[in-house]
Protein backbone atom coordinates (compact mmCIF):
# COMPACT_ATOMS: atom_id res chain seq x y z
CA UNK A 1 0.00 0.00 0.00
CA UNK A 2 2.82 2.54 1.05
CA UNK A 3 4.78 1.90 -2.34
CA UNK A 4 1.49 2.25 -4.14
CA UNK A 5 0.94 5.24 -2.45
CA UNK A 6 4.19 7.09 -2.88
CA UNK A 7 5.00 5.55 -6.65
CA UNK A 8 1.44 5.54 -8.84
CA UNK A 9 -0.74 7.49 -6.74
CA UNK A 10 1.61 10.18 -6.38
CA UNK A 11 2.03 10.87 -10.12
CA UNK A 12 -1.31 10.96 -10.56
CA UNK A 13 -1.88 13.45 -8.11
CA UNK A 14 0.79 15.58 -9.23
CA UNK A 15 -0.70 15.00 -12.90
CA UNK A 16 -3.93 16.13 -11.79
CA UNK A 17 -2.89 19.20 -9.88
CA UNK A 18 -0.44 20.72 -12.29
CA UNK A 19 -2.85 19.80 -15.60
CA UNK A 20 -5.41 21.20 -13.67
CA UNK A 21 -4.05 24.44 -12.63
CA UNK A 22 -2.88 25.24 -16.11
CA UNK A 23 -6.15 24.19 -17.70
CA UNK A 24 -8.25 26.81 -15.27
CA UNK A 25 -5.50 29.51 -15.28
CA UNK A 26 -6.06 29.26 -19.52
CA UNK A 27 -9.88 29.24 -19.27
CA UNK A 28 -9.58 32.14 -16.85
CA UNK A 29 -7.71 34.09 -18.96
CA UNK A 30 -9.57 33.23 -22.24
CA UNK A 31 -13.04 33.93 -20.27
CA UNK A 32 -12.03 37.58 -20.05
CA UNK A 33 -13.70 40.33 -22.15
CA UNK A 34 -12.23 43.92 -21.97
CA UNK A 35 -15.91 44.94 -22.45
CA UNK A 36 -17.53 43.57 -20.00
CA UNK A 37 -14.36 43.09 -17.32
CA UNK A 38 -13.80 46.50 -17.85
CA UNK A 39 -10.15 46.05 -18.31
CA UNK A 40 -8.14 47.65 -21.33
CA UNK A 41 -6.02 45.33 -22.64
CA UNK A 42 -4.05 47.27 -25.90
CA UNK A 43 -4.72 50.53 -24.15
CA UNK A 44 -2.55 52.15 -21.53
CA UNK A 45 -0.57 48.09 -21.52
CA UNK A 46 2.50 49.55 -19.22
CA UNK A 47 0.38 51.32 -17.04
CA UNK A 48 -1.90 48.21 -16.07
CA UNK A 49 0.93 45.55 -15.78
CA UNK A 50 2.30 47.88 -12.90
CA UNK A 51 -0.67 48.31 -11.41
CA UNK A 52 -1.81 44.88 -11.64
CA UNK A 53 1.50 44.05 -10.05
CA UNK A 54 1.12 46.68 -7.03
CA UNK A 55 -2.11 44.96 -6.63
CA UNK A 56 -0.71 41.14 -6.30
CA UNK A 57 2.62 42.72 -4.07
CA UNK A 58 0.35 44.60 -1.48
CA UNK A 59 -2.40 42.00 -1.07
CA UNK A 60 0.41 39.54 -0.40
CA UNK A 61 0.86 41.58 3.02
CA UNK A 62 -1.22 41.73 6.04
CA UNK A 63 -3.23 45.09 6.39
CA UNK A 64 -0.96 46.79 3.44
CA UNK A 65 -4.45 47.29 1.29
CA UNK A 66 -7.58 48.85 2.65
CA UNK A 67 -9.42 45.77 1.60
CA UNK A 68 -7.18 43.64 4.85
CA UNK A 69 -7.67 47.04 7.20
CA UNK A 70 -11.55 46.71 7.26
CA UNK A 71 -11.42 43.19 8.96
CA UNK A 72 -8.02 43.34 11.20
CA UNK A 73 -9.27 39.78 12.86
CA UNK A 74 -10.25 38.52 9.69
CA UNK A 75 -7.18 39.52 8.25
CA UNK A 76 -4.80 38.12 11.32
CA UNK A 77 -6.09 34.57 10.43
CA UNK A 78 -6.19 34.50 6.96
CA UNK A 79 -2.67 34.92 7.12
CA UNK A 80 -1.73 32.77 9.75
CA UNK A 81 -3.82 30.01 8.48
CA UNK A 82 -2.06 30.48 4.61
CA UNK A 83 1.39 31.30 5.72
CA UNK A 84 1.62 28.57 8.38
CA UNK A 85 0.46 25.91 5.36
CA UNK A 86 2.64 27.04 3.07
CA UNK A 87 5.81 26.87 5.00
CA UNK A 88 5.16 24.24 7.00
CA UNK A 89 4.39 22.01 3.96
CA UNK A 90 7.72 23.58 1.63
CA UNK A 91 10.14 23.49 4.13
CA UNK A 92 9.14 20.93 6.24
CA UNK A 93 12.43 18.66 7.21
CA UNK A 94 10.63 15.31 6.43
CA UNK A 95 9.17 16.10 2.88
CA UNK A 96 12.91 17.33 1.50
CA UNK A 97 14.15 13.82 2.36
CA UNK A 98 11.71 12.36 0.61
CA UNK A 99 12.52 14.94 -2.54
CA UNK A 100 16.28 14.24 -1.83
CA UNK A 101 15.91 10.52 -1.99
CA UNK A 102 13.37 10.33 -4.81
CA UNK A 103 14.87 13.21 -7.03
CA UNK A 104 18.36 14.13 -5.74
CA UNK A 105 17.75 17.66 -4.51
CA UNK A 106 16.09 19.97 -1.21
CA UNK A 107 15.74 23.35 -0.02
CA UNK A 108 15.90 24.71 3.07
CA UNK A 109 14.21 23.29 6.18
CA UNK A 110 12.93 24.78 9.41
CA UNK A 111 14.04 23.15 12.88
CA UNK A 112 10.89 20.62 13.83
CA UNK A 113 9.84 22.28 16.45
CA UNK A 114 8.83 24.96 14.46
CA UNK A 115 7.34 22.85 11.83
CA UNK A 116 4.97 21.87 15.29
CA UNK A 117 4.21 25.48 15.92
CA UNK A 118 3.28 26.34 12.35
CA UNK A 119 0.90 22.74 12.19
CA UNK A 120 -1.06 23.75 14.89
CA UNK A 121 -1.60 27.39 14.18
CA UNK A 122 -3.11 25.89 10.73
CA UNK A 123 -5.23 23.67 12.95
CA UNK A 124 -6.16 26.55 15.30
CA UNK A 125 -6.68 28.61 12.55
CA UNK A 126 -8.94 26.36 10.58
CA UNK A 127 -10.99 25.76 13.98
CA UNK A 128 -11.68 29.03 14.41
CA UNK A 129 -12.61 29.73 10.36
CA UNK A 130 -15.48 26.75 11.64
CA UNK A 131 -16.62 28.17 14.58
CA UNK A 132 -16.42 31.54 13.02
CA UNK A 133 -18.81 30.14 9.58
CA UNK A 134 -21.22 28.56 12.36
CA UNK A 135 -21.33 31.27 14.95
CA UNK A 136 -21.84 34.39 12.12
CA UNK A 137 -25.35 34.22 10.23
CA UNK A 138 -23.74 36.33 7.65
CA UNK A 139 -21.32 34.09 6.99
CA UNK A 140 -23.08 30.63 8.03
CA UNK A 141 -26.15 32.05 5.45
CA UNK A 142 -23.37 32.02 2.73
CA UNK A 143 -21.63 28.66 3.87
CA UNK A 144 -22.67 25.16 2.20
CA UNK A 145 -21.27 22.11 2.87
CA UNK A 146 -18.69 21.59 0.87
CA UNK A 147 -17.00 24.79 2.37
CA UNK A 148 -16.72 22.65 5.35
CA UNK A 149 -15.66 19.90 3.66
CA UNK A 150 -13.08 21.37 1.97
CA UNK A 151 -12.05 22.71 4.95
CA UNK A 152 -11.55 19.14 6.77
CA UNK A 153 -9.89 17.91 3.74
CA UNK A 154 -7.50 21.62 3.65
CA UNK A 155 -6.37 20.22 7.39
CA UNK A 156 -6.05 16.55 7.10
CA UNK A 157 -2.53 16.51 5.89
CA UNK A 158 -1.46 18.51 8.77
CA UNK A 159 -3.37 16.78 11.42
CA UNK A 160 -2.33 13.27 10.15
CA UNK A 161 1.17 14.46 9.80
CA UNK A 162 1.46 15.29 13.13
CA UNK A 163 -0.02 12.25 14.31
CA UNK A 164 2.53 10.35 12.49
CA UNK A 165 5.52 12.48 13.38
CA UNK A 166 4.54 12.21 17.41
CA UNK A 167 3.68 8.44 16.23
CA UNK A 168 0.58 9.21 18.53
CA UNK A 169 -2.21 6.20 17.98
CA UNK A 170 -0.87 3.53 15.10
CA UNK A 171 1.47 5.08 13.13
CA UNK A 172 1.10 3.09 10.17
CA UNK A 173 -2.31 3.68 9.07
CA UNK A 174 -1.69 7.54 10.40
CA UNK A 175 1.35 7.93 7.92
CA UNK A 176 -0.84 6.02 5.24
CA UNK A 177 -3.83 8.80 6.17
CA UNK A 178 -1.32 11.27 6.21
CA UNK A 179 -0.18 10.30 2.41
CA UNK A 180 -3.25 9.57 1.02
CA UNK A 181 -4.96 13.29 2.51
CA UNK A 182 -2.13 15.22 0.92
CA UNK A 183 -2.98 13.52 -2.56
CA UNK A 184 -6.80 13.80 -2.16
CA UNK A 185 -5.49 17.27 -1.09
CA UNK A 186 -3.79 17.66 -4.55
CA UNK A 187 -6.72 16.45 -6.86
CA UNK A 188 -9.26 18.51 -5.49
CA UNK A 189 -7.94 21.91 -5.77
CA UNK A 190 -8.01 22.87 -9.47
CA UNK A 191 -11.48 21.85 -9.36
CA UNK A 192 -12.88 23.48 -6.49
CA UNK A 193 -12.52 26.59 -3.83
CA UNK A 194 -9.45 25.92 -3.03
CA UNK A 195 -8.40 26.97 -6.70
CA UNK A 196 -7.84 30.03 -5.40
CA UNK A 197 -4.03 29.73 -4.12
CA UNK A 198 -3.22 30.36 -7.87
CA UNK A 199 -6.44 32.14 -9.18
CA UNK A 200 -5.77 34.83 -6.46
CA UNK A 201 -2.67 36.22 -8.69
CA UNK A 202 -5.11 36.28 -12.08
CA UNK A 203 -8.06 38.13 -10.32
CA UNK A 204 -5.76 40.57 -7.99
CA UNK A 205 -4.10 41.43 -11.37
CA UNK A 206 -7.43 41.71 -13.39
CA UNK A 207 -8.72 44.32 -10.84
CA UNK A 208 -5.46 46.02 -10.17
CA UNK A 209 -5.46 46.79 -14.20
CA UNK A 210 -9.12 47.46 -13.85
CA UNK A 211 -9.09 50.03 -10.95
CA UNK A 212 -5.79 51.49 -11.72
CA UNK A 213 -6.85 52.45 -15.23
CA UNK A 214 -10.60 53.09 -15.23
CA UNK A 215 -11.80 53.75 -12.50
CA UNK A 216 -10.12 56.76 -11.53
CA UNK A 217 -6.18 55.32 -10.87
CA UNK A 218 -4.73 56.92 -13.76
CA UNK A 219 -6.04 60.66 -12.33
CA UNK A 220 -4.47 60.44 -8.48
CA UNK A 221 -1.35 61.45 -8.17
CA UNK A 222 -0.83 58.64 -5.17
CA UNK A 223 -1.15 55.32 -6.40
CA UNK A 224 -3.69 52.79 -4.57
CA UNK A 225 -3.36 49.11 -3.99
CA UNK A 226 -7.10 48.08 -5.04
Amino acid sequence: MYNFLTGPLAWFSFLVFFSGILIRSLLYIRGLDSTLDRVTYRVNTSFGIKEAARSIFYWLFPFATRGWRTQPLMTALFFIFHVSLVISTLFLKAHNMILQERWGFSIITIPDVVSDCLTVAVLAAALVLIIRRIALAQVRILSKPSDYLLLVISIAPFLTGFLAFHQFGNYPFTMLAHILSGELLLVVIPFTKLSHCFLFFFSRAQLGMDYGIKRGGMKRRKAIAW
